[in-house]
């Protein structure tokens, strides 16, 4: 057991964890014997993992993504989150920019590395507006062994959306259709998107549904906010029921699931969607998805537990790449921005947490956080 400064690291798989929650599952695979194409190919059935872990829609229901958090859901926090966690069946990583001089070695191509995650299976997220570099930025993935990857057209930020990529094409349905007019006859892995109902008005994606049936994809993962909204007000179940009853494709529900209540709101209302995308609520219970999936419920003290040691080995690996004492404690209150939410003094926590500024101090408040809780 390794320990710094008195912090606690078990490293172990605790009790009652998920040591191989995907590849335990049974998979169906169906080769075709006159096929030429890669393996990840000759099936029938979906290859969301770079290491051959598949999924079946008939077999498993509901399917559960961990959404993409830039900052947060890295490849350290997904590899983890599945030796402690339960109940989530792949991952879309936090979308990566393309640019034409990327190098091989791109510190954001490494962290994508096969190899490198082998937690939960990941699908890649890209976030770009020009078809030729997504194009080549894909099938680079894709030689990589990842089949699918994902467009992002969803994301809100006014940065993001002033440069005219993420959400910032959502009210230009011509620029996405030049997009994947010119993308998808080139491209090697599936294309599944990820979007908002619109920019500003939330009956933009309209007019984007039928333009996508017209396409060879993967699926759809509709987030039924418009992006001037960003994180508040309502989500737009009535729109999304539109574009539900619109599309073709398969679609992926994602958008305020905290709770198994508001899960199973959503799933009776929507008894058609079989796979949902979770990503703050899951963050901040990642008990929610082991009850979705499994209906299990562990005592209170369990769930401190694994928290524990799930936080203690996350801040080893974050140390073993961040240096400065700053660098350890901002990473490690991004998390408990989000964390902290699972506790009923949150706030508090977040304060406490929020007054340190290095790694010692650090170390000393948040011992103190779990003993008290226990």
């Amino acid at each position: 057991m390794d320990v710094v400064q008195g912090l606690r690291f078990r490293l172990q798989y605790v009790s009652g964890g998920c040591q191989e929650p995907v590849r335990s599952r049974t998979t169906i695979l169906i080769d075709h014997a006159d096929s030429d194409e890669p393996s990840r190919q000759k099936t029938e059935i979906k290859n969301y993992s770079n290491n051959d872990c598949c999924h079946h829609r008939f077999k498993m229901s509901p399917m559960i993504y961990l959404a993409p958090l830039q900052g947060i859901t890295d490849r350290i926090y997904r590899n983890l989150f599945s030796s402690y966690f339960r109940g989530v069946d792949a991952a879309v990583a936090p979308f990566i920019s393309p640019t034409k001089k990327m190098k091989s070695d791109n510190v954001q191509l490494r962290e994508l590395d096969p190899h490198r995650n082998t937690g939960i299976p990941v699908i890649p997220q890209i976030m770009a507006s020009d078809p030729d570099d997504f194009t080549a930025l894909a099938n680079v993935l894709y030689d990589r062994g990842y089949g699918t990857v994902n467009w992002n057209i969803g994301c809100p930020f006014r940065m993001v959306v002033k440069k005219g990529r993420g959400a910032g094409m959502l009210c230009h349905p011509d620029r996405i259709e030049s997009f994947l007019e010119k993308t998808m006859p080139v491209l090697k892995p599936k294309l599944s998107i990820k979007l908002r109902t619109g920019l500003k008005y939330s009956d933009e994606a309209l007019n984007l549904i039928p333009l996508f049936n017209r396409f060879d994809l993967d699926e759809l993962i509709i987030h039924p906010r418009t992006a001037l909204q960003m994180y508040e007000g309502d989500v737009d179940l009535d729109m999304f029921e539109r574009c539900l009853h619109l599309s073709k494709h398969g679609v992926v529900y994602n958008g305020d699931i905290y709770t198994i209540k508001d899960f199973n709101t959503l799933s009776a209302r929507f008894p058609q969607i079989k796979s949902w995308m979770i990503g703050r609520g899951l963050i901040g219970n990642p008990f929610l998805a082991e009850k979705i999936k499994f209906n299990t419920e562990k005592t209170r003290h369990e769930k401190i537990k694994i928290i524990r040691d799930f936080h203690d080995h996350l801040f080893a690996e974050y140390l073993k790449i961040l240096s400065g004492p700053a660098h350890i404690t901002n990473k490690m209150k991004e998390i408990w921005a989000y964390m902290a939410c699972f506790f009923e003094n949150a706030e508090k926590i977040r304060k406490k947490i929020n007054k340190t500024h290095h790694r010692d101090t650090y170390i000393d408040v948040v011992n103190k956080v779990f003993d008290e809780l226990i």
